[in-house]
């Protein structure tokens, strides 16, 4: 897990006001959990209504029927235990690589807030056992693979459920382990699931929200660690401020994502000594004309190119998707999203809270506006690169005798391969294959969603740091260090305290390693709030 921040406050749970950046600090960092006694209380009522119903053998889905096509079949009250655990074991058929155990931890905290919910009849032990594991760091074994989305992320969800049984597998040191091994160390005795409980436990979309929550808030960094580049660069090419201007996003077009991302850059370029205004363009501008009135030709860019100018356009854009995400993940947190539900009045639901459609939605929108970041950051590292686009930086940024040395030109294709890589990956949500005897006719495909949201948000800390890497290079190249703002010497020295000054050609996978691993630890946001300049 990451390093915590030291407020190791415990985090309330109460099925309604789980934030994303609440799941994160639980998730990574290990603040503990508690599950409020309202809550608990609210469960244990809706349980004892819930056992009401069925003593008086009224017909409930999954409690006493069968599941899915085979709810024709009743299931006598005396086998309550058999049929919850038997859904467990059948489900638990995940396969491929499991999640890491910081986002198992998120998994987990999604379902356990969704069930504090207090509708799914849940016994409290239930609850009161998943809030156990989290603050014991007791983490499933969850293989990636095997969701529809709807019924709920059924397999993911079950690989958690046969650890309250015992079964299954949890993570110790990296590496999957058997769980009954580490209750007996624990002295935790497994649980016996009871009617509708196991159904509860994973007919739900916790594992696409727990994933998708990890994956909102690194974009929320990554989005303003493009910024922060992005303005690197605008400094490193000497160019305007004026795309930037206050009445140009509040006044003209009004987007709150534009709004914010257009003053952010302000802020990162405030106190620069290299970029413009568009009144010292007009200047100059004329005095070069005053100098030579037959000059057909100027050296002054009034406009640069589209991946200069439309930063706060394209980014604030993204943020705006962002928010959207954000919202419709933290619904979600919140939501009972299992079947059937039980309310305070007797009234049972027989619905599909479990569909994941919003969540798979959102994610694939998510996916398509990180893969625009991504192509933004590299159309700008080739504007460095590029000498016919860089405003007379040498080729490739090359120090040393160019021909003999390539500079970054070999390091331009990893972060073009990348873009095109995220290109491939198409919206998830749209993809449905009926399934379970077509009982489960039309599915959200919710987690592949934020699955391929995870990928394109790792793709593009790489082509960040490429990016991040040329910029610093073209600073040196340069030798423009004395001019940066105070945002762009932070951004600059991180990277330097990272990689050195490329001088000769050398090996550069390690260089793009690090710097991508400090972008995914969010270090150059960190570093420029460090230097006393207030973001959005």
């Amino acid at each position: 897990m990451a390093q915590t921040d030291g407020d190791r406050t415990p985090i309330s749970l109460d099925g309604a006001g789980l934030t994303v950046a609440e799941v994160r600090r639980i998730a990574e960092q290990g603040v503990p959990c508690v599950v409020t006694a309202e809550s608990l209380a609210r469960a244990a009522g809706s349980r004892k209504r819930f056992e009401d119903i069925v003593r008086q053998g009224i017909p409930v889905y999954g409690v006493t029927t069968g599941y899915g096509e085979m709810i024709y079949m009743l299931v006598g009250e005396s086998k309550e235990v058999e049929l919850q655990t038997n859904l467990v074991r059948s489900h638990s058929a995940g396969v491929g690589p499991c999640f890491s155990a910081v986002e198992a931890r998120a998994i987990v905290s999604a379902r356990l807030n969704a069930l504090a919910k207090g509708f799914s009849a849940v016994r409290p032990e239930v609850i009161t056992q998943l809030e156990l594991y989290l603050n014991l760091n007791i983490t499933p074994a969850i293989p990636e693979m095997g969701s529809l989305g709807a019924s709920g992320d059924l397999a993911p969800l079950s690989h958690i459920a046969s650890t309250l049984l015992g079964e299954g597998y949890v993570l110790r040191g990296g590496r999957a382990v058997p769980t009954a091994e580490v209750l007996r160390e624990y002295g935790i005795t497994p649980m016996t699931l009871r009617f509708k409980e196991g159904l509860a436990l994973i007919n739900g979309t916790s594992a696409m929200t727990g994933l998708g929550a990890l994956v909102v808030a690194g974009a929320a960094e990554q989005v303003r660690q493009a910024e922060i580049i992005s303005a690197l660069v605008i400094e490193t090419l000497r160019g305007s401020t004026g795309p930037f201007l206050a009445e140009g996003h509040d006044l003209a077009r009004p987007h709150p994502g534009q709004i914010d991302s257009a003053a952010n850059m302000r802020a990162l370029m405030e106190g620069s000594a290299l970029t413009v205004s568009h009144a010292d363009l007009r200047q100059q501008l004329a005095d070069e004309r005053q100098a030579d009135r037959a000059v057909q030709r100027t050296n002054i860019y009034m406009q640069k190119a589209y991946s200069l100018r439309a930063v706060p356009q394209v980014l604030g854009a993204v943020r705006d998707t962002l928010g959207y995400a954000r919202s419709t993940v933290e619904t979600e947190l919140n939501s009972a999203n299992d079947n059937p539900l039980f309310f305070g009045d007797g009234e049972v639901f027989h619905g599909a809270n479990f569909h994941g459609q919003p969540v798979a939605f959102a994610m694939d929108y998510l996916t398509i506006a990180l893969t625009q970041l991504g192509v933004l950051s590299e159309r700008q590292t080739n504007r460095l690169l590029n000498r016919h686009l860089s405003y007379g930086l040498p080729e490739f940024l090359v120090m040393g005798e160019p021909g003999l040395n390539s500079g970054f030109a070999g390091a331009q294709y990893p972060a073009t391969a990348l873009v095109a890589e995220n290109r491939t990956i198409a919206p998830a949500s749209v993809q449905s294959i009926p399934s379970n005897g077509d009982n489960q006719d039309i599915v959200s495909m919710g987690l592949i969603a934020a699955r391929n949201a995870r990928r394109v948000l790792a793709n593009n800390q790489i082509i960040l740091a490429v990016e991040l890497l040329a910029a610093a290079q073209a600073v040196d190249v340069s030798g423009r260090q004395s001019g940066l703002s105070s945002a762009g010497r932070a951004a600059y020295e991180l990277t330097r305290s990272i990689a050195p000054t490329l001088r000769q050609d050398r090996y550069m996978a390690d260089d793009i390693s690090a710097v991508a691993a400090a972008l995914g630890r969010g270090d150059v946001l960190h570093a420029v709030l460090d230097a006393g300049v207030d973001l959005r």
